[in-house]
């Protein structure tokens, strides 16, 4: 998705979504981040009803980002390494399948790239669990839940790798 400004948008599933916005912030190029839920069944879910497992909805990051300062290439990149694409419905203590490993894409480009990226990283014998499917309707979190790591003071307190 690309807006008047040139600017596109990703959408990363990778466990605790607080650890995940925070890695993505620091990248330079990533304009904006918002966590939300997506990939589930239920219209507007709250984060206590994403929490029991039963909206189907993944803890999501959404990221904006600029894509002639960083390419989408580099944010798959940053997504491999900042969690493990080979635990089903898993990263670290946090279980459900809340906790999945996703990518949600945009556009027929990004399906294509995140499908290769994730072929390249099956090549190297590991068991990749990690979906790439089109991205539904992104439902933002409350707000206690956006940039939480920056409110607590820049802790790291979800488990990302």
């Amino acid at each position: 998705m690309t807006g008047d400004t040139g600017e596109e948008t990703a959408y990363f599933a990778a466990g605790c979504f607080w650890g995940v916005e925070a890695a993505f912030r620091e990248v330079p190029g990533v304009v904006e981040t918002a966590v939300g839920y997506m990939g589930g069944t239920t219209e507007n879910p709250t984060y206590d009803a994403v929490c029991t497992g039963a909206t189907g909805h993944a803890e999501t990051v959404k990221v904006v980002f600029d894509p002639s300062t960083v390419s989408y290439a580099a944010l798959l990149d940053l997504f491999w390494e900042i969690h493990d694409p080979t635990t089903q419905d898993r990263q670290g203590p946090d279980v459900g399948t809340q906790y999945r490993s996703a990518i949600f894409t945009v556009s027929p480009e990004q399906r294509s790239e995140a499908l290769a990226s994730r072929e390249r990283l099956q090549r190297s014998g590991r068991p990749i669990v990690t979906t790439v499917s089109p991205a539904g309707p992104f439902y933002r979190a409350e707000e206690d839940h956006q940039r939480y790591l920056e409110k607590l003071g820049g802790v790291r307190g979800c488990r990302i790798r």
